[in-house]
């Protein structure tokens, strides 16, 4: 069959595309050079996650640029393809499939003063007739997307990606060096004896926010979430001259101290509602952790082991006794030009050496 190269690649090649943003700048840079009149492209998935709810790719065909809007759960529902395509030229757009969640490919045309028929009754046809083949691809692409939308909910972004790369046999993993927090809430058992578990709920998802949220914005990752416990790292990803060390540490600290500020700031605000603080204790360390799977022949943990993994444990638990939400050890310290005040020397239970201790600096 003799097809356009816009509807052969749709067919032959479309479904293995990196991702939505090459799909759509791909389509768009091939309908422009079979003389289709469009200036821009808009294509929005839907996508299974606990925050986003759709995701929109805009290109451009001025530039081949193509850059992502989200559309948040909570937010009012906007259609955030088409706005932006109307500030391009008359727009066509197209749900793909019969649901009403399916993904919609929408095109610009180029204005030239003939208001919404810019487009002729040819290109419409022909963006029809694309739309119909592109069914196939999308639907593969938005499987896709929806896998990995839910692996990073679950697992975390480099970890899910591991996963989706084929790492899944049990007992494999490699063998890294990373930053390790460690973050705990003093007295859980005891709150949430007397405390509605709906309420016990609502604050331990206050108190991951402010932990996670710090984390992921110093480029770290959420391994596992364990009762009230948070287990992250900030994983070494530059050479072996010993800059990727520091880096890890200084975004570790960064991560800490951000922590700790929500923290602080949403036991004020528990104040002010009359609840409760939410005390909690953190604990920073680095060095070599194995990342990989663990668990049962059919149910693995993508998480990370090792002697490290114990003593930034250890070190957390000592949070309580020296009266300090944050505690560091000396090899974080070691990697890092920020202030800290020591604490000396401290025993680790289950560990052989000492720990020189470390904590942030007051300001």
């Amino acid at each position: 069959m003799d097809l356009p190269s816009s509807l052969a690649w749709l067919v032959d090649e479309a479904a293995v595309s990196p991702g939505p943003e090459r799909f759509l700048a791909e389509l768009g840079r091939r309908l422009l050079a079979e003389g289709l009149p469009v200036s821009g492209g808009a294509l929005t998935l839907s996508v299974p996650h606990p925050i986003i709810a759709r995701r929109t790719w805009l290109w451009r065909a001025e530039t081949g640029a193509v850059i992502e809007a989200l559309a948040f759960a909570a937010a009012p529902r906007s259609d955030a393809g088409r706005e932006w395509l109307a500030g391009l030229g008359p727009v066509w757009e197209e749900r793909i499939g019969a649901s009403e969640d399916g993904p919609l490919l929408g095109w610009a045309g180029i204005s030239n003063g003939a208001g919404a028929d810019a487009f002729t009754p040819d290109a419409v046809a022909r963006l029809r007739e694309v739309a119909r083949f592109a069914a196939a691809p999308l639907a593969a692409l938005a499987a896709r997307e929806a896998r990995t939308a839910l692996l990073e909910a679950y697992l975390g972004r480099r970890s899910a990606a591991r996963v989706q790369s084929g790492a899944l046999a049990r007992g494999t993993g490699e063998t890294i060096r990373a930053a390790l927090l460690c973050a705990d809430l003093r007295d859980f058992t005891a709150l949430s004896q007397v405390t509605e578990p709906h309420a016990m709920i609502a604050a331990l998802d206050a108190y991951f926010d402010r932990v996670a949220g710090a984390v992921h914005a110093f480029g770290g990752e959420v391994l596992k979430f364990i009762g009230d416990g948070v287990l992250a790292i900030f994983p070494v990803t530059t050479g072996a001259d010993g800059r990727g060390d520091h880096e890890a540490c200084e975004a570790a600290l960064r991560a800490v101290a951000a922590s700790r500020a929500g923290m602080i700031h949403l036991d004020r605000m528990r104040e002010a509602e009359g609840l409760a603080p939410l005390p909690f204790g953190a604990a920073l360390h680095f060095g070599e952790i194995l990342w990989g799977n663990i668990g049962a022949a059919d149910r693995l943990d993508f998480t990370a082991i090792g002697p490290a993994v114990n003593l930034v444990s250890r070190l957390e638990g000592l949070c309580k006794p020296l009266g300090r939400s944050v505690l560091i050890s000396g090899a974080v310290a070691e990697n890092t030009e920020a202030t800290l005040a020591p604490l000396g020397e401290h025993a680790l239970r289950g560990i052989a050496e000492p720990c020189a201790v470390f904590t942030l600096a007051e300001v």
